[in-house]
C-alpha cells in the first residue's frame, strides 16, 4: 500500500542510496512545504516494501540489544559506522538532532547505529566515538553471524573501498534511516538528507499514528 506520507518519506531517498565516503552531498534539502504538509495530513501508512526483521547484538555497554526497544521507546536505526567521514557524518548528527527535538514534545526515542565494521567498532571503541556526536546515540555490534542477520533483515549491502591515511577503512553502504517501533517493526524509512525539523515531524506522525 502506497502512502503520501511514504512517499514523502521518500522522496529524496534517491539522493541517498550510497556514497563513496568522500562526497556528502549538499547537505540538508528539504522536501517542499506544500508537499509534506499534504502528506501528514493524512494518516501514515505501510510501507509498500517489506524490510527489517529480529537481530540480537550487543550494545556499546555490553548489553544483548534486540530490534525491541526495552523501555518501549520508537527508534531511529541507521546502519553505518563510527568514524565515517561520509554520509554518517551527516545521518548521526541528524538522528541526534532529531532525537532531542522529539523528546523536548515529549516523544521518547533511541538512536541506534548499527556497525558495518565490527573490527572497528567495539563494545570499547564506539561508546567513546558516539560521544563526540551524541550522548543519545547507542552503538550496536557483535558477531559476524549476528550482524549478517541484521543486514540482511534490513537488506544493507556495503563495500570496502579503500583504506584512508586518517579515517581507516572507508565503505559504501546505504544510508537509509529507519523508523522502527517499539516492538521494531520498521515504520518507514528516511533520507539523512532532511532538516532535523522535517524529520521530527515525520516521525511525530508516526508515533501519534
Amino acid at each position: 500500500m502506497r502512502g503520501k506520507l511514504a512517499a514523502a518519506a521518500c522522496l529524496l531517498a534517491g539522493a541517498a542510496l550510497a556514497h563513496d565516503g568522500e562526497d556528502h552531498g549538499p547537505g540538508a534539502k528539504a522536501v517542499p512545504d506544500d508537499k509534506l504538509s499534504a502528506a501528514l495530513k493524512d494518516a501514515p501508512t505501510a510501507l509498500p516494501w517489506e524490510v527489517g526483521g529480529p537481530f540480537e547484538l550487543t550494545d556499546h555497554m555490553g548489553r544483548t540489544r534486540t530490534q525491541a526497544d526495552p523501555d518501549g521507546r520508537h527508534q531511529l536505526l541507521f546502519f553505518g559506522y563510527a568514524n565515517c567521514p561520509g554520509i554518517c557524518s551527516a545521518a548521526l548528527p541528524l538522528m541526534a538532532d532529531a532525537v532531542a527535538a522529539l523528546e523536548a514534545e515529549g516523544v521518547e526515542m533511541s538512536a541506534l547505529l548499527v556497525t558495518i565494521d565490527p573490527k572497528l567498532d567495539t563494545v570499547e571503541t564506539m561508546g567513546p566515538s558516539l560521544s563526540e556526536v551524541s550522548d543519545e546515540l547507542l552503538g550496536l555490534t557483535g558477531t559476524p553471524e549476528a550482524l549478517k542477520m541484521a543486514y540482511e533483515a534490513f537488506q544493507v549491502e556495503f563495500e570496502h573501498l579503500f583504506d584512508d591515511p586518517e579515517h581507516g577503512p572507508i565503505y559504501s553502504h546505504g544510508s537509509f534511516i529507519y523508523v522502527l517501533d517499539p516492538a521494531g517493526e520498521v515504520l518507514t524509512q528516511l533520507p539523512p538528507v532532511l532538516p532535523p525539523e522535517q524529520v521530527s515531524a515525520i516521525v511525530r506522525k508516526y508515533v501519534e499514528g
